[in-house]
């Protein structure tokens, strides 16, 4: 119990009694007697609380050649430490699973549990932790619950790159690679590795890097490589709207041309003039360039305000209407067809528009639509329906958590730690997935027939037979 007041709480200590006449040797597992009795303190966790463990444990002479003598220690506390395991818990919580860094780790141990920590201590459990896990075992698991399906990316922490490999089907880690430069030199090993663990994928799933299709195809001959849609859409997008930028910029200059204004404000009548006039070509040019990203928006997306807008930005600036309509077929290009025969005529009717190949952007957005690379735009075609991957996504979205948690390994300069962290990390996200439930949803279920309705006399024929 605490004291009232601003006097510090009381003390709680709790007797814990561990003195057998005989212990087997914490390393080899012979018994040895008991020659006396030890009693040692250990800080354990209470809310607003300090609390001690007073542990009576024993001292014993070895039957042994590991030692001569040894002491004993309770379950869950490790020996000559000075905390318990669920002090070690705690800390390994708030940095895994709360994502606070040391400092805010030791800071909230201190206001809720009176612990005053130290940096070391800290870095003792992680490293301990690190130490603990058995690698091997998720090795084993994840090539178990491999769906033959692979994404790859590359992260940039620090002087450091992250490289980084999952499997969206199953929505597991599969691998990473710490690396000191971003080349094909490191990714190829990177990727030598995983194919001497035995993975072998049907599909891997990269943005537009050059740094792939080499190595991919010197590895994997047998795999299809589908680049990332959603990267290429974006990128044909950067044109787009660097074209709607070139035409809004000579639409202002156009609006700055003309007799110069007259010096003071404007008059009740120039006012009056200028509203029955409606708006400047500048101003209206502001206008487009407000709104610009209306020319790439999808238009199931639009709703009512904003398609009025993009009718008056059409209005304003009728050039607009080709790279409206070059946004419209491109996302219809990608919106799911239904095989590559169909793919690859509307590339062609794109590709072959005059209106498109007048654009300078444009025509740089069609070179990026080429016969080479459009086949690993549609790699995706060939698989079923439920184990279609056309997106980078997944890889994408584990390397944005790193990133997310740079601030807790933000003094973890070192590529030592860096590792330790992603191990971790990567650790406890395999801990949350047994190999039944990954391999179940890797594993598509297949559709369960429609009962058929009996008919008439087939319902009687149970009873004929009873």
């Amino acid at each position: 119990m605490q004291t009232m007041g601003t006097e510090a709480p009381t003390p709680i200590v709790i007797p814990v009694h561990c003195a057998p006449k005989k212990a087997p040797c914490p390393k080899c597992g012979k018994h040895g007697l008991r020659k006396r009795k030890v009693v040692r303190q250990v800080r354990t966790v209470a809310y607003k609380t300090i609390a001690h463990l007073e542990i009576t444990c024993g001292e014993y002479a070895a039957r042994c050649e590991c030692c001569k003598t040894f002491r004993n220690s309770p379950e869950g506390i490790l020996p000559k430490a000075l905390y318990d395991n669920k002090v070690r818990d705690l800390v390994l919580d708030r940095i895994l699973k709360d994502e606070m860094n040391v400092e805010q780790t030791m800071e909230s141990l201190r206001r809720e549990y009176l612990l005053d920590l130290s940096t070391g201590f800290v870095y003792d459990v992680l490293r301990g932790h690190a130490q603990e896990l058995d690698m091997s075992a998720h090795r084993h698991m994840v090539l178990a619950c491999f769906s033959g399906t692979l994404c790859v990316d590359e992260l940039h922490l620090g002087r450091f790159t992250l490289l980084l490999a999952t499997d969206p089907l199953a929505d597991l880690p599969v691998a990473f690679a710490l690396v000191a430069a971003n080349d094909q030199d490191h990714m190829e090993r990177f990727l030598r590795n995983l194919k001497n663990w035995g993975l072998n994928p049907t599909v891997v799933v990269t943005d537009g890097s050059n740094l792939y299709p080499t190595v991919l195809k010197d590895l994997w001959s047998d795999a299809d490589h589908q680049l990332c849609v959603f990267h290429v859409i974006q990128d044909l997008n950067k044109l787009v709207l660097d074209a709607v930028r070139r035409m809004r910029t000579a639409m202002g200059r156009r609006g700055k041309a003309g007799r110069k204004k007259k010096r003071g404000r404007k008059g009740a009548k120039s006012k009056a003039r200028a509203s029955r006039r409606g708006l400047s070509v500048k101003e209206k040019a502001h206008f487009v360039f407000k709104h610009r990203y209306l020319i790439v928006k999808r238009r199931e997306n639009l709703t009512a305000l904003e398609r009025d807008d993009l009718t008056r930005m059409l209005e304003y600036l009728p050039a607009l209407a080709t790279l409206r309509r070059f946004t419209d077929r491109i996302y219809g290009l990608f919106d799911t067809p239904k095989d590559f025969h169909q793919a690859s005529c509307r590339r062609s009717a794109i590709v072959r528009d005059p209106a498109f190949q007048a654009v300078p952007e444009l025509v740089k957005a069609l070179d990026q639509l080429s016969a080479e690379k459009f086949p690993k735009m549609m790699a995706y075609l060939k698989n079923p329906l439920s184990r279609r991957v056309r997106t980078n996504n997944h890889v994408e979205r584990t390397n944005r958590m790193f990133r997310f948690l740079e601030k807790v390994r933000y003094k973890w300069r070192r590529r030592k730690t860096l590792v330790r962290f992603v191990v971790m990390k990567l650790d406890a996200i395999w801990s949350d997935r047994s190999p039944r439930e990954a391999q179940a949803e890797a594993t598509p279920q297949p559709k369960q027939a429609k009962q058929r309705k009996p008919q008439r006399n087939e319902r009687l024929q149970p009873l004929q037979a009873a």
